[in-house]
Formats: structure tokens, C-alpha cells, sequence
């Protein structure tokens, strides 16, 4: 079964809070709201740890919220963005509750997109390359970039550092993968023991 996104179902409602102020996009922005402090006090702790919270102070107000949205659909027209969004969150409710069941989900998927937020603008932005090269020698300039940030090192300081060895002369071939961003040391600096 697949797990669903309490923000996308949150930000549904906050966009017709906001064009619309209505109260019972407000009030389902707050039960949402009551569920991510609940998460926010469990960070960090265990899976096992986080199920037992979840299911003793988590699932009540979920349940709650399927009852209440339920209920609120019968208020609103139901052609209503709103109505389109109590639809949306109850068509997904099996995959809105799996974090429950599971401590290793989260509750949203905001990290991952995060992280992935730099693929999808530097994909687009090579779209202006120039040419099938231009398109090419983009690609190997942000493969290096990003595989330089994703083991913490600064990017600039790493490219730096390597392409002044390399063109000194400084590193043989054979030495090349003591220069791969997981194998780097700034000059300086002490290898990890």
C-alpha cells in the first residue's frame, strides 16, 4: 500500500483558506496543524517509539478528521474546490493513516522533495544548453557539483582544489580517485583516522 502526503492534502486546503478564508478549510488546516506537532515532538526518536505516540495520540485525531471531513462533505456543492479537496483526502485516506502503522514513514514527503527540488531546476535549466555538447559538458558540471554537496563538501572549493592539481601536475592518473569528492581532503586539513 502505498503511503500519501499530508502536505499535498494540506496545501489543497491552504489554498482555498487563502482565495476563499473558508472555515472549514481553516478548521482542517488546524486539525492538520494538530498532527504535525505531534510528529515534531517524536523527530529523532525510534520507529517503535513513534508508532506507540502515534497510535495513542495520532490516530484519535485522524479518525476524528475522516468523521469531521466526511460530515463536511454534505455541507459544501460539490462541483467546490473544497468539496474536491475533502474528496481528494478521502479517496487517499488508506495511504494518509499508513504513517501510523509504520514509525519509519514520515509524514509528508518534504525531505525527498527537497532534495530532489536541484534535479528538476538544473533539468529544466539544460533545456537552454545550447547544443547536444553544451548539453553534455552541463551535465558532468552538475553531476560533479551536486555529487560534491551531497558529501558536504563546498563545491567551489573542491573544483578549485582539483583542477589547480591537476593542471600542477601535482596528481598522477593513477591518483585521480584520492580527488573523487567521498575520497577529498581539503589541503590542510588532516585524513580521517
Amino acid at each position: 500500500m502505498l503511503a500519501f502526503c499530508w502536505a499535498h492534502l494540506r496545501r489543497r486546503f491552504f489554498e482555498i483558506h487563502a482565495g476563499t478564508a473558508s472555515p472549514i478549510a481553516a478548521e482542517t488546516l488546524l486539525r492538520i496543524g494538530e498532527i504535525y506537532a505531534i510528529e515534531r515532538e517524536i523527530r529523532g526518536q525510534s520507529p517503535q517509539q513513534r508508532v506507540a505516540i502515534r497510535q495513542a495520540s495520532t490516530a484519535p485525531l485522524v479518525a476524528a478528521m475522516q468523521t469531521w471531513l466526511r460530515a463536511q462533505l454534505n455541507r459544501v456543492s460539490s462541483d467546490s474546490a473544497l468539496a474536491k479537496a475533502i474528496r481528494y483526502g478521502l479517496r487517499h485516506w488508506a495511504g494518509l493513516e499508513r504513517f501510523l502503522t509504520d514509525g519509519r514513514l514520515e509524514l509528508d514527503t518534504n525531505i525527498v522533495e527537497r532534495e530532489i527540488r536541484p534535479v528538476a531546476v538544473t533539468r529544466k535549466a539544460a533545456l537552454f544548453a545550447g547544443s547536444e555538447g553544451g548539453g553534455e559538458s552541463w551535465a558532468i558540471a552538475t553531476t560533479l557539483i551536486r555529487t560534491a554537496i551531497l558529501n558536504g563538501i563546498n563545491p567551489q572549493a573542491w573544483l578549485t582544489d582539483v583542477l589547480e592539481r591537476m593542471v600542477s601536475g601535482e596528481v598522477r592518473s593513477t591518483q585521480l580517485a584520492n580527488l573523487l569528492p567521498w575520497n577529498w581532503r581539503q589541503p590542510g586539513t588532516a585524513a580521517a583516522a
